[in-house]
């Protein structure tokens, strides 16, 4: 049972990981082979709480040099002070980037850890709003081919998955044809997404998107770089009717992701709390988002996000994403399967409810 005294942090461990990817896997701006996974655990007493971020190796050594010396001793139910405290210290290194990222993963094993320590489900110690999380599957990369790329989106569709994302731009001449075999893979009631990554300019997106409209694509991420806040804004205005822009992926702090939405850029504003800071900066991202009167979708690492989201008054959706399910399976016992296109968090066990499977992660070890 938990007192008023305080507990305090023991320690806070840090390893990296680099998986291979199952293939070659590309998107509309860069290329990858492997994903690297940074994972935090933060002990207080014999307890341990599991937070992870997908970053270079360098976000371990942050964790370990700057954020673990920081909070050794803290009290462990004051999440939020420590979060603080840790912002602090990264000022003059750099917030954004990997900096965030470390944050995010150590923040995320705090919650984990104090959510252990009540003996509560992470969303019950957030406050349950939903009881599942509505899911897009996201995969279809541009390096695929089409015979690929619509076996895995079919595939999907046949699990019970209604919206379906597939990456476009690396190759503009060929999307029109790679976006009408997906629609014809998935058939016509499910909704297809697309995502550039930032790949188009203005007018090559605006040309895309109008002639995607006659398969009834539903969703444009990033058609032009989520620095272009102006051209965000135009393709939102521009957008056949029933296609909602979506930008935010790369937001590192509150200030980012308010300029995104001050400007009209975003239908709908994404997050990632293994960038944002964690549980807590994602929690801040739903709070502007209410303000703004904005949707909110939670950008990959379902495992993750699962009870955040649970607890995120403007969540749409969560994205599935394909390398990070085929990561988080092989790394930890406990994750949640999804049915019919949804995740419901385990209430049974405190936490997120996953422990990690470190004998099976060593092979990886970064």
């Amino acid at each position: 049972m938990v007192t008023g005294q305080g507990i305090p942090l023991r320690k806070i461990e840090v390893s990296a990981f680099t998986v291979p990817t199952s293939s070659p896997e590309g998107d509309g701006t860069f290329r990858w082979d492997s994903t690297t996974m940074v994972l935090a655990e933060a002990h207080a007493g014999d307890i341990r709480g599991l937070g992870y971020t997908y970053a270079h190796s360098a976000a371990a050594a942050i964790i370990r040099d700057t954020l673990a010396p920081l909070l050794i001793g803290r009290d462990v139910m004051d999440v939020s002070g420590c979060w603080a405290e840790m912002v602090r210290a990264v000022r003059n290194i750099g917030r954004a980037g990997v900096c965030s990222e470390a944050i995010s993963a150590v923040d995320a094993a705090l919650w984990d850890l104090k959510a252990r320590l009540l003996g509560l489900p992470l969303v019950k110690l957030l406050g349950q709003v939903r009881e599942s999380v509505p899911l897009y599957f996201s995969g279809g990369f541009t390096t695929y081919s089409v015979e690929e790329l619509t076996r895995q989106l079919r595939e999907r569709a046949a699990e019970g998955f209604q919206r379906l994302k597939m990456k476009v731009g690396s190759e503009p001449a060929k999307d029109l044809e790679r976006v009408r075999a997906a629609r014809e893979a998935i058939g016509p009631d499910a909704e297809l997404f697309i995502d550039a990554n930032g790949a188009y300019t203005r007018k090559q997106a605006l040309h895309l998107a109008e002639r995607v409209a006659p398969v009834a694509v539903t969703w444009f991420e990033e058609p032009v770089s989520s620095d272009d806040l102006p051209g965000l804004r135009l393709l939102r205005d521009r957008a056949p009717a029933g296609m909602n822009i979506a930008a935010g992926e790369y937001g590192y702090d509150a200030g980012y992701f308010r300029r995104m939405l001050e400007s009209g850029a975003v239908d709908v504003l994404q997050a990632d709390a293994t960038r944002c800071a964690g549980i807590t900066g994602f929690l801040q991202v739903d709070a502007l988002c209410e303000g703004f009167g904005v949707p909110l979708s939670a950008h990959t690492a379902p495992a993750l996000h699962l009870h955040v989201c649970a607890a995120a008054g403007r969540l749409v959706h969560l994205e599935y994403f394909h390398d990070h399910v085929r990561l988080e399976r092989m790394m930890f016992d406990g994750v949640v399967e999804p049915v019919n296109g949804t995740l419901r968090p385990d209430l049974s066990s405190p936490g997120m409810g996953f422990e990690f499977k470190r004998t099976d992660a060593q092979r990886f070890a970064a």
